[in-house]
Formats: C-alpha cells, sequence, structure tokens
C-alpha cells in the first residue's frame, strides 16, 4: 500500500461563477477545462487540468473565499505570467520568504487566493 500523488485540489465557488473562472483559469492561466461527468455537472462548478492533476472549483451555497488556503500552480516564465495576470487587471504580491523560490500571489475572480511559483 502507498500514496500514488495527488490527484486534484478543490476550492470552492459561488453559484453562477463558473464563466468568470473559466475567463480566469482557462483564459488567463491557459489551464485547460475538463468536462465534469454529468451527474456532478448538475451541481455547477468548473474543473481544470492543471499539468498531471486537477484543480476543481466547486459550488459551495454559503461561499466565503479563502484568503488563506490556496492551491500552488507551478509555472516556467514566471515573470510572463506575472505580465499576463497585471494585463488583466490581478493584483500580484510578490514573496520571497522561501530561499531560492520565486513566487506571488493573485486571487482568482471570487477571491480564492492563488499561488504561481517558478518550478
Amino acid at each position: 500500500m502507498s500514496v500514488a500523488g495527488l490527484h486534484h485540489v478543490q476550492i470552492a465557488c459561488p453559484a453562477g461563477s463558473e464563466d468568470l473562472l473559466r475567463e480566469f483559469y482557462g483564459g488567463v492561466l491557459g489551464l485547460p477545462e475538463i468536462p465534469k461527468p454529468p451527474v456532478l455537472a448538475a451541481r455547477g462548478g468548473v474543473w481544470f487540468r492543471v499539468g498531471p492533476q486537477e484543480l476543481h472549483c466547486g459550488v459551495e451555497e454559503r461561499f466565503v473565499p479563502a484568503r488563506k488556503a490556496h492551491p500552488a500552480i507551478a509555472v516556467t516564465d514566471l515573470d510572463a505570467f506575472a505580465v499576463t495576470l497585471e494585463t488583466a487587471g490581478a493584483e500580484l504580491t510578490w514573496d520571497d520568504t522561501i530561499p531560492g523560490v520565486r513566487r506571488f500571489h493573485t486571487t482568482d475572480p471570487v477571491g480564492n487566493r492563488v499561488e504561481l511559483q517558478e518550478g
């Protein structure tokens, strides 16, 4: 018995925010959308592929944005992502507290914290 890896991370979103999330995660960050199984699609939300893992945005009735907990997305050319996000109107907070790691935090359109890290 062993752990094989991480399959997905789920973040919460409010009902009706799927198009905003598609624009941010799919349009701005370039993550491909994954079709949800029909029984789960009826609940709302949207899923994306992040390398071999997945990011699931699931509708939560009493949604509160995650301001501390967050997905960290490994990218190449962090500076290019910074420009893309700033051009799209996102605010970035650069963080150099981990020696040798380049990263920043931003928020998605519904207020969830998201980290991008060069890796």
